[in-house]
């Protein structure tokens, strides 16, 4: 599964230059070892909580008061406390700046260039600071947006945070019930949504979704409009309560920005599950936690530096924006994009690299496929040689996605396969600056995360797949779940399958590097004969068909046992033949097992996805069982779920 030799390793100058390498003789002359690697300096940092995350405080130069005590009731999940006599606010630790390079670069698909100075952006946040406090935000308030990824959404954020209110945002692209479900909820106290946005190069209007929001989320006493379109004035006017941006900010003068510190723990994200199956679980993040983490993340396992340019292709409804946020905490450039990656050819993310001097290119295993497949060889057609870090989310990378990047993007890369999720905002496992990267393998656990796979009966395992855990308390640990008073909800989600561990639903197996493979989440593993499968061990080998787009695996109740379907999206022009269905099948047999085999292969038109973009096998699974997929608004496709009702195919 895994080859023996690597695809890169670092070189001894390179290891020598990180932050990593900077840490560990930073950590080492305090607890008075010497780490040899960074194998030793993961033990370390587990088994000393409170010395590893007292270290990172230290290390990343927060500011606030630090406190006397780092953990309290360490050995309680939940119920840990980091830093319990700290006070802080996000906002003041990422707008360090006020010089006149560059904060923020914006580019939406080839429509729109922006970039605003650390001067500008401090100024922008000064007069929201000064909007929402006139509209009676304060400590604990909500406020919500539902923007595109660009400058203003991040100045919005860090005016929120700087009043210690509570920021929670989606993309324009969600439906009505998409955006009520969500932010109905919690109730924020200001709204703020774009004028329209661009897809694809096409205009895609708001107005009509905006009514009804409006009509429907009473709590938000003021809605402003941010003119993306150019057309806020318009927007506006058919609103109730609502006014243009630029009308809001024009009674303001900036100045110097002020700062609510707060405690360690204070709600400074509300982020929601996906919500497939149910209405979506309201997920409270801390600042202190959101900050630490991201600096360990960022600082140590990506290796950003002052200066450095950042970007992540992300929404402002994945995760992945709320980390690329953290990036001004270093002191780094954030390039920020908006619209389809793909617009207006498949080149822009890496005409931006180029144009914009990108060191960290953060995307999707999705988009790294959807590349290769396109025939695109990044290596030939641009220079690249200010991108030193590649990563990659949202679902497995497969083996040969590896291979495309080292091959065909770029050959002296840092590629890093990383994974976490909404729950955490952060990263499980992920990039290791001073480690070797392996084909199809993430580089280990993170720091401070003492990250186990565990069998079915609950005991770690080092061969074979199991669950992936985390066996001690960590400071993106959720606050709480919003509107779950017993915290019975957020038990439930983490803590119900092994008591006092956390456990999110990955399945995950350790390789012989002490690397990790990620085959999946868990619910949706395959359990042909009761054999567990993961989906991604499919997925990875089917998707090196080149007729073959994307696909998705489920289990289907058959004579008293499940067997593997196999939907595909195909390329134009491609039928499933006989032929093409042989090869699908020959290569899932001879890349991954015989088990590994779907009974059934299905074309389809369409592959539904959730708002970030992931595939949703569940979703599939219960419309193919004829159940009712209960909420469907949290899908960005629903209408693809019709190809899978009542399919012949599926009937013998």
């Amino acid at each position: 599964m895994t080859a023996d030799q690597p695809l890169w390793t670092p070189s001894k100058d390179r290891v020598a230059d990180t932050a990593m390498t900077a840490f560990m003789a930073f950590a080492g002359e305090r607890v008075g070892r010497s780490f040899q690697g960074y194998d030793a300096l993961h033990g370390w940092s587990v088994a000393d909580l409170e010395g590893f995350w007292s270290a990172v405080w230290d290390f990343c130069g927060v500011i606030g008061d630090k406190g006397e005590r780092v953990l309290v009731d360490g050995d309680r999940m939940p119920g840990a406390a980091f830093f319990p006599d700290a006070r802080l606010n996000y906002a003041e630790n990422l707008l360090r700046r006020s010089d006149d390079g560059d904060a923020i670069v914006f580019w939406g698909e080839d429509k729109v260039r922006r970039r605003l100075s650390w001067r500008e952006l401090n100024d922008l946040v000064s007069k929201m600071q000064q909007a929402l406090a006139a509209a009676g935000v304060g400590v604990g308030d909500r406020v919500a947006a539902m923007l595109p990824n660009m400058p203003e959404a991040t100045a919005l954020m860090l005016a929120t945070a700087s009043l210690g209110a509570t920021f929670s945002s989606c993309s324009p692209d969600f439906g009505e019930r998409g955006v009520l479900d969500r932010f109905g909820q919690i109730e924020p106290k200001v709204f703020v949504s774009c004028d329209g946005y661009w897809y694809n190069g096409k205009e895609i209007a708001v107005a009509d979704k905006l009514a009804a929001i409006e009509s429907q989320l009473p709590t938000a006493e003021q809605i402003w409009i941010v003119s993306y379109l150019e057309r806020a004035e318009a927007v506006a006017g058919g609103l109730t309560r609502a006014t243009p941006l630029d009308a809001v900010l024009a009674g303001f003068e900036a100045k110097p920005v002020t700062y609510e510190r707060l405690p360690f723990n204070h709600p400074l994200y509300i982020l929601f599950s996906s919500g497939t199956t149910g209405v979506p679980k309201c997920i409270v993040h801390a600042a202190g936690g959101t900050l630490l983490m991201h600096l360990k993340e960022q600082r140590l396992h990506s290796d950003v530096k002052p200066g450095d340019r950042v970007f992540y292709f992300s929404t402002c409804g994945w995760m992945m924006w709320n980390w690329l946020m953290s990036g001004l905490a270093s002191g780094a450039t954030l390039l920020l994009y908006d619209g389809s990656p793909f617009a207006p050819s498949g080149n822009i993310l890496f005409d931006y690299a180029d144009q914009e001097k990108m060191t960290l290119f953060g995307t999707s295993a999705k988009f790294i496929d959807a590349v290769a497949k396109s025939g695109l060889v990044p290596m030939s057609s641009h220079d690249l040689s200010t991108v030193r870090l590649m990563t990659s989310t949202g679902s497995p990378l497969a083996p040969e996605s590896f291979s495309f990047v080292y091959e065909k993007i770029k050959h002296d890369i840092h590629l890093a396969s990383i994974s976490g999720g909404t729950a955490i905002v952060a990263c499980f496992v992920l990039g290791i600056p001073v480690k070797p990267v392996y084909k199809g393998e993430i580089q280990g656990p993170g720091l401070g995360l003492d990250v186990q796979v565990w069998s079915e009966d609950g005991r770690p395992i080092r061969e074979g797949k199991g669950e992936l855990v985390c066996a001690r308390p960590f400071p993106t640990m959720p606050v709480m779940f919003w509107n779950d008073p017993d915290g019975a909800k957020y038990r439930a989600a983490y803590f119900e399958r092994f008591e006092n561990i956390w456990c999110h639903g990955d399945f995950a197996e350790w390789t012989p590097h002490g690397g990790l493979i990620i085959h999946g989440r868990s619910d949706a593993t395959l359990n042909p004969g009761g054999v567990r499968i993961g989906t991604a061990e499919i997925y990875a080998q089917v998707e090196q068909i080149p007729e073959v787009l994307e696909a998705l695996a489920i289990g289907q109740t058959w004579d008293n046992d499940v067997r593997v379907v196999l939907f595909v999206r195909l390329a134009e022009g491609a039928s499933l033949d006989a032929d093409l269905e042989k090869r699908i099948k020959t290569q899932i047999r001879s890349g991954a097992s015989p088990r590994h085999v779907p009974s059934k292969v299905v074309a389809v038109a369409d592959i539904p996805r959730t708002k970030s973009g992931k595939i949703t096998e569940l979703a599939v699974r219960d419309v193919v069982h004829g159940r009712e997929v209960k909420n469907k608004e949290a899908l960005a496709n629903p209408e693809a779920l019709d190809f899978y009702r009542d399919l012949p195919q599926l009937a013998d």
